[in-house]
């Protein structure tokens, strides 16, 4: 039996995956991250929707193209290989979701096919319904939200965020509104964007579905972790190559560095830890769809809590082998480095996972 992606979402991975490598290039990278030029994020992005990413998960009734969670998982690893610039998680992925599980149908109607015509980008921010801090979280009265939310995903030129209270009710805010303030985090990934959303009495739309069914919003986060674990995945995939790359080239003693020994095992090492990796992906993509909420929400847990220590591993030992040059700006391998460590954090570090899937199997009894 053949356990893999299929040749559809072996088709989005290379698509994706080729367009990066031809517009995405480390110089194109460094000069984002350096907020140099603005334009070429936005050709990215547009690069990127064009190949159809949008309008993967909104179900076809309402123009999208229907897929599963493994179609976004595939174009998930390309990203993450090559340190994609652009929104995905939050406005492609955790949006649609919490749309069309959480959103009543007039909500579909208006929403969907704005996701796909690429008229509306949405945010996404659940930050405070997986662990609000202690002067954070957000209150519902009268269709009015005031609080604190941190760590909002793909907030930049969106039109809508969806947020979540603690008791996991989702609703929308517009990102025009003038009661809220949207302030920009810094974080040590520049490929990417964090926000913090400061809200008093900001109007808001709540999704219906999820006032009484908190396990939406618990899928929603399941599906953004899959994700980022996917992400992890493609780029511990290139640091594994960068490295096992430069080790043929780099000699020291008139011998290519990589004919040590000590270089050998360190590369042997990071692909042994990564490989199982892929197929515990799939696993969990393939789970989120076809399971039980409570088989899918613990590998959920376990590939995100499992996938961030691997690639805590790999950028570490990847740096390594490139010595001194793995920590300069030349090479850019610290792109990925820095990806790896912020993905290892969103939605939940690995101790706080792990604790919800000791919830999940009883352990804490």
């Amino acid at each position: 039996m053949y356990f893999g992606l299929s040749e559809e979402q072996e088709f989005f991975h290379d698509n994706v995956k080729k367009f990066l490598l031809d517009n995405a290039s480390i110089d194109e990278i460094r000069k984002i991250a350096n907020g140099d030029d603005n334009s070429i994020q936005k050709d990215i992005l547009q690069g990127i929707v064009n190949l159809g990413v949008n309008s993967l998960l909104v179900p076809e009734e309402y123009g999208g193209l229907g897929t599963e969670l493994l179609h976004a998982v595939s174009i998930s690893q390309a990203l993450g290989g090559g340190v994609g610039p652009v929104p995905f998680l939050g406005s492609y992925v955790m949006a649609p979701l919490a749309l069309s599980l959480g959103g009543n149908e007039n909500q579909k109607k208006v929403y969907l096919p704005k996701i796909v015509s690429n008229e509306i980008r949405f945010g996404v921010g659940l930050s405070e319904f997986i662990g609000a801090r202690e002067d954070a979280g957000l209150e519902i009265n009268k269709n009015k939200v005031s609080g604190r939310a941190l760590f909002v995903i793909d907030a930049e030129n969106a039109d809508k965020i969806i947020l979540s209270t603690k008791a996991g009710v989702l609703f929308l805010v517009d990102a025009s509104d003038k009661n809220l303030k949207i302030n920009k985090l810094i974080t040590v990934d520049k490929t990417r964007t964090f926000h913090e959303l400061v809200l008093k009495n900001v109007d808001c739309e709540i999704l219906e579905q999820s006032i009484e069914n908190i396990e939406i919003v618990k899928k929603v986060v399941d599906a953004g972790r899959i994700i980022l674990a996917a992400d992890t995945l493609g780029a511990s995939e290139s640091m594994i190559e960068k490295a096992v790359a430069y080790s043929k080239e780099r000699k020291q003693f008139n011998r290519t560095i990589g004919s040590f020994q000590a270089v050998k095992h360190m590369c042997a090492e990071m692909a042994a830890d990564l490989e199982p990796c892929y197929s515990l992906v799939w696993q969990a993509a393939h789970s989120f769809d076809k399971d039980s909420s409570e088989e899918s929400r613990l590998l959920a847990c376990q590939v995100k809590s499992h996938l961030s220590e691997i690639g805590k591993s790999i950028s570490k030992k990847a740096t390594e082998v490139h010595g001194g040059m793995g920590f300069t700006d030349l090479l850019g391998l610290h792109y990925w480095f820095k990806r790896i460590g912020l993905n290892r954090q969103i939605l939940g570090a690995p101790e706080i996972v792990r604790e919800e899937a000791a919830e999940i199997q009883g352990f804490n009894q």
